[in-house]
């Protein structure tokens, strides 16, 4: 329900705090008090179109504010969370409006779009009016309506699940009838490309393993080479060991003779010498670690020309050319045993056709059992609101062809105001007057089922007499039993049978402001009230009585 409703400078109105409680609040004052500034500014909080026109004169925004306390399953709640709202607690939707024309919309203070802020609103409130076009005239809702009423809401839930599962195998089907007419069309490629990856049997990850194998055996084979060569100039005929030896030996025999003179050089030498036989042993073990097989160089380098040539040829990376063989095998596969598996996918689609229009045609019956039943309920609302010679048409066209997740049905809210005249959609058919009683009499008969928390009527009592309007302030009481009713009137009748009664008037602050006020009243203020929209502007005694033989004799039902 809408808790509380803040407005502060939309034309008018200044500064207005709001409360509002459950059942039913009538909104009354002269003409021109400021009535529809209250709703405008109540269809901007809840997302409605923003107007630079609303921003009180001299002032560069203006702003309103509405509170509701809803249970946490309620509709509102799954929207704010799906787009990554806050939806705890109450839900608080703001519009700032700029003189400027640009508007701002704010979700429990984040900042949002005003589609999301009207999506939000429209599962809190619904405006009804003389001239309103949504809400029950929008054929959009009607089957929804429909199978609320009847209590049909799971049975929809279950054909929807069938009609998934219709669309699934569907799906299913025609991708593999596609797979294998493909397939067909490209048989004696695929059977030869299949057979040509088979036998080059590629593997995840086996280019990169073998270019760095081919990179190693390179450097290896390059580092060989120079290893060799270097063995060969120590231990080769070339070699300079041999002769350094033999000078070592004739040198060593000469160091008794001069040891002074040749000591140092012998052992000079010799280190040499030992160092020089050690780096030769380390040449010729590296010479015989570096050795490797040229032909599986050349084997590395096969394969692996191999499976880039393969990637080519298939315009593919290399590391998918076992995903493409394993696809054109199962391209294959589908097209030698695709008549078995079409079979059971036509099969299988069959099955869930049928079980779809078994339950479509079932729900569709219940649906038009329920439709007798609402145009029943409505018609016994209809002779108190002085439409005794109209009725509702409850216009269901089934079509069972066209499956949908809801079922086969295409149903609207038609309406004939008169015997022998033609019947046709309600909002086109009917009168302002019309519409808003017919609205009335079709809220009562659905009472709860599919409705907003929060119901406003707009002047719908206007234009009719007293016998009408009591009819229309009961209904709108009984209404307030399941909802929360706000209603803008000019009937004493149905103001009396509120709960709550708000005075909406206007009077200047000063030569050149007037402001609009909202006084909640009671009591004696109420019975003057009341007998104002009685009488008129010159309130008389005969008129206070009948104001308060109302408020005695219309308990709220």
């Amino acid at each position: 329900m809408l808790v509380t409703l803040s407005i502060r400078d939309i034309v008018l109105i200044d500064k207005l705090d709001l409360s509002f409680e459950t059942g039913m609040t009538v909104l009354t004052g002269e003409t021109g008090a400021g009535k529809s500034i209250l709703l405008d500014s109540l269809s901007l909080a809840l997302g409605g179109r923003g107007d630079a026109g609303l921003v009180r004169q001299g002032q560069e925004r203006g702003q309103i504010t509405a509170v509701f306390d809803v249970p946490l399953t309620h509709p509102a709640r799954r929207i704010m969370a799906e787009n990554d709202q806050d939806a705890d607690g109450d839900i608080i939707l703001r519009r700032v409006q700029a003189a400027d024309g640009r508007t701002r919309a704010y979700l429990n203070d984040a900042p949002v779009s005003a589609g999301l802020l009207r999506r939000v609103g429209e599962t809190l409130v619904e405006v009804h009016g003389q001239h309103d076009e949504r809400a029950l005239v929008d054929p959009q809702t009607h089957r929804r309506l429909i199978d609320s009423f009847g209590g049909l809401s799971e049975e929809c839930a279950e054909l929807g699940a069938l009609y998934r599962a219709y669309s699934s195998a569907k799906r299913e089907l025609s991708q593999l009838e596609k797979r294998i007419d493909e397939a067909r069309r490209e048989a004696d490629y695929l059977r030869s490309s299949v057979d040509e990856l088979s036998g080059l049997d590629p593997q995840a990850g086996e280019e990169q393993e073998l270019a760095l194998k081919r990179q190693d055996m390179m450097q290896v084979e390059k580092i060989a080479s120079e290893l060799i060569e270097a063995h060969e100039t120590l231990d080769g005929g070339t070699s300079p060991i041999p002769e350094l030896a033999s000078l070592l030996r004739r040198l060593e025999r000469k160091v008794e003779q001069v040891p002074a003179l040749l000591s140092g050089v012998v052992e000079q030498l010799g280190t040499a010498l030992d160092n020089l036989e050690e780096a030769r042993a380390g040449l010729q073990l590296a010479v015989r670690a570096s050795e490797f097989d040229q032909g599986e160089l050349e084997r590395v380098e096969e394969r692996l020309f191999g499976l880039r040539a393969a990637s080519r040829k298939f315009a593919v990376p290399v590391d998918e050319l076992p995903k493409l063989r394993d696809n054109m095998a199962a391209d294959l596969e589908d097209l030698d045993a695709g008549e078995d598996k079409l079979l059971a996918l036509r099969q299988k689609l069959d099955e869930t056709a049928a079980a779809y229009d078994r339950k479509a045609l079932q729900l569709s019956q219940k649906r038009s059992n329920t439709a007798r039943a609402l145009e029943e309920a409505v018609h016994q609302e209809l002779p108190a609101l002085k439409l005794e010679r109209a009725r509702l048409i409850v216009d269901q066209q089934v079509d069972e062809g066209a499956r949908g997740p809801e079922g086969i049905d295409t149903i609207e809210f038609h309406a004939q105001t008169n015997p022998g005249t033609r019947s046709g959609p309600m909002f086109k058919v009917a009168s302002g007057g019309e519409l808003s009683r017919f609205l009335l009499a079709l809220k009562v008969s659905l009472a709860d089922k599919g409705s907003a928390p929060t119901l406003v009527f707009d002047e719908i009592d206007t234009g009719v007499g007293g016998a009408v309007a009591e009819a229309i302030g009961l209904r709108l009481a009984r209404l307030a039993r399941q909802v929360q009713v706000l209603t803008v009137t000019h009937a004493p009748q149905v103001a009396a049978r509120a709960g709550g009664h708000l005075l909406i008037s206007k009077h200047a602050v000063s030569e050149e402001q007037v402001v609009t006020n909202v006084q909640e009243i009671f009591a004696d203020t109420r019975l003057e009230e009341v007998a104002r929209m009685l009488a008129g502007s010159k309130i008389s005694d005969e008129a206070r009585a009948a104001a308060a033989h109302l408020l005695e004799e219309a308990p709220v039902v």
